[in-house]
């Protein structure tokens, strides 16, 4: 009989600390966070104001680095790295989904997604177009190549960040209130297809605010003062495609 294959670690926290020095007062954002992510869990990270999830957004994206402690993205550790090391290492690793969409204006579908490849001296331009023409079809937007934001729903313009996201095969999928500023509907459609990518064993962080959406999630992270305070499996995930199912077709709130 053969041994049970170990689960890849992607994100390592190891008594992460992150203090900030406001007027004359030590602020303790994080207060020593430790935990694990391994490749292909979807997991949902949540916190009110004030417990210390951007601040932890901020370190799971490479954004900023740990006062003390240490984190690894995908085994390569991040804190002594300088700024432009760690750039690179986020645009190669970690794919962002943000709240507002982050989209560039008057600028294509397809424009848009190919953007992180810019930086990504393996690729030309015709492989650019192609790697984001196939992320776009991953998120049902095959037919919307050349559309603009302008022309584009909140949940279409959502789709193109999440294909933007994908295009780079990173290892970690990093969302930020992405359903936030989108109607019941359309916040189910999204979570169908994180669901969708969670089942192609796809790694997925998904902060957020919402208390309901660790119901769609494999494990939930709950932050207060700046401590893990609960950091559970989900043994029973609800299904987003049967939940929109249930939905009156003209929910929009």
């Amino acid at each position: 009989m053969s041994a049970p294959t170990e689960r890849k670690v992607v994100i390592e926290l190891r008594d992460v600390r992150r203090d900030f020095q406001v007027g004359e007062e030590v602020v303790h954002a994080l207060r020593g966070v430790s935990f694990k992510i391994y490749e292909g869990e979807f997991v949902t990270i949540q916190g009110t104001s004030g417990s210390g999830k951007s601040t932890l957004l901020n370190q799971l994206g490479c954004l900023d680095t740990p006062t003390s402690g240490e984190f690894f993205l995908d085994g390569t550790p991040v804190r002594t790295m300088s700024k432009s090391a760690r750039a690179k290492l986020r645009n190669r690793k970690i794919g962002f989904v943000f709240q507002n969409y982050n989209l560039l204006p008057k600028t294509t579908a397809v424009e848009n997604v190919e953007l992180p490849l810019m930086y990504n001296s393996k690729y030309n331009a015709t492989q650019r177009r192609e790697a984001a023409v196939k992320a776009l079809q991953a998120v049902g937007l095959g037919d919307r190549l050349e559309h603009k934001s302008n022309q584009m729903s909140g949940g279409q313009m959502q789709r193109v960040a999440i294909a933007r996201a994908l295009v780079n095969d990173p290892a970690v999928i990093l969302a930020d209130e992405a359903t936030g500023n989108l109607d019941t509907r359309t916040s189910f459609e999204m979570l169908v297809l994180f669901q969708k990518l969670h089942a192609e064993g796809r790694t997925i962080i998904f902060v957020t605010h919402n208390p309901e959406i660790a119901q769609y999630s494999s494990r939930n992270i709950f932050l207060r003062d700046g401590k893990v305070r609960e950091d559970t499996q989900n043994p029973h995930i609800l299904s987003a495609a049967d939940a929109l199912a249930q939905l009156p077709i003209n929910q929009d709130d």
